[in-house]
């Protein structure tokens, strides 16, 4: 297992924030989200969140040729080129609150060329296999992937990252991350199965069945994590979830975003046992997957807000709040400094 971050440290910092000159119980979820990071930092009060890093895993679908989504799969490539020009939704976000952001090609079904060879050189393959029909990844892909993934969160966090984000673009990319949730928590694919990029109607019912169809191909296989990968996944969410581990291992926090996010982390708590402590979530997005694996996972999200746009999005727009809880546990005065022991009342 993954060793949780420092109780010794969470209960000092707990202490903190009952001593400040706030009433009882008064910041409510901040003072939860304070002593969180305090304890990832193992300090009290915690450090101020200057360096923090999102990193977008990118990659196509087979089952986007299949009716899942409202867009076609070439949406993908062309909006790797835009964060690559930093003019995605997510780019605004994180240039107006400080985060620096990294977009990766694992599986993209272009060649994206023109484009940064950084951009490119952990490309596993072009596109997931089909999931209803066949296996996302060879073991030996998923393997590969993973590897990529955790050598990412290692580079981010030699170069300081304090808090690193994990963000996603994929169009299909919803499917296998609602298979992935499934297989974890044993539901029937009715039970995961959102709109995504706002399906209706058939296209709907056909994505359930899609992902009925994966899960029953998957079988028996639904019990290993690993294999749930190699059957369910993709090398963009098989390079998250290595991130996500590579993380939990290192003792650095990460703020997950929305369902490819949040189903990556289910997955790596499954592989690792005690990597979703290292964890918070951003924001809760309308998929009903991602409710599910965060119930699963313990977390209740920062920010509720509607959001289905991915990209790393929501966590991004939960930073700010993160560094109001760490400024509060930090600079808030403690009431034994309004009144000393002994100092008239």
């Amino acid at each position: 297992m993954i060793p949780a971050p420092s109780p010794s440290v969470a209960a000092a910092a707990a202490d903190r924030l009952a001593a400040l000159a706030t009433p009882a119980g008064a910041l409510g979820q901040l003072g939860d989200l304070a002593v969180w990071v305090s304890a990832t930092q193992g300090a009290v009060p915690p450090r101020a969140l200057d360096d923090v890093r999102l990193v977008i895993f990118a990659g196509d679908h087979g089952v986007a040729r299949h009716g899942v989504s409202a867009y076609p799969p070439e949406i993908t490539a062309a909006m790797v080129r835009t964060f690559a020009a930093g003019r995605a939704g997510v780019s605004a976000l994180a240039a107006a609150h400080g985060v620096r952001v990294r977009v990766l090609d694992l599986g993209v079904d272009d060649d994206l060329d023109g484009v940064s060879d950084d951009v490119r050189r952990h490309k596993v393959r072009r596109s997931s296999g089909a999931i209803h029909l066949e296996d996302a990844l060879t073991v030996a892909e998923t393997r590969q992937a993973l590897a990529a993934g955790a050598a990412v969160a290692r580079e981010e966090i030699a170069a300081g990252a304090q808090l690193l984000l994990s963000g996603d673009m994929g169009i299909g990319n919803t499917t296998p991350a609602a298979a992935l949730v499934a297989a974890a928590l044993g539901l029937p694919a009715r039970e995961v199965t959102g709109r995504g990029t706002g399906v209706t109607g058939e296209a709907l019912a056909r994505k359930e069945r899609v992902v009925h169809q994966a899960l029953d191909r998957t079988g028996a296989r639904a019990d290993d994590p690993v294999q749930c990968l190699v059957a369910l996944g993709s090398a963009d969410l098989a390079a998250s979830t290595g991130y996500l581990l590579e993380a939990a291992r290192r003792g650095v926090p990460v703020l997950l975003d929305g369902l490819m996010s949040v189903a990556c982390g289910l997955t790596a708590d499954r592989i690792e046992p005690g990597a979703a402590a290292w964890f918070a979530a951003g924001h809760r997005s309308t998929e009903p997957a991602q409710s599910l694996a965060l119930a699963k996972l313990g977390l209740e999200p920062v920010l509720n807000l509607g959001l289905r746009l991915g990209e790393g999005s929501g966590a991004v727009a939960a930073v700010p709040v993160l560094r109001s809880a760490v400024a509060l546990l930090r600079d808030v005065a403690l009431l034994s400094e309004l009144f000393p022991p002994g100092a008239d009342a």
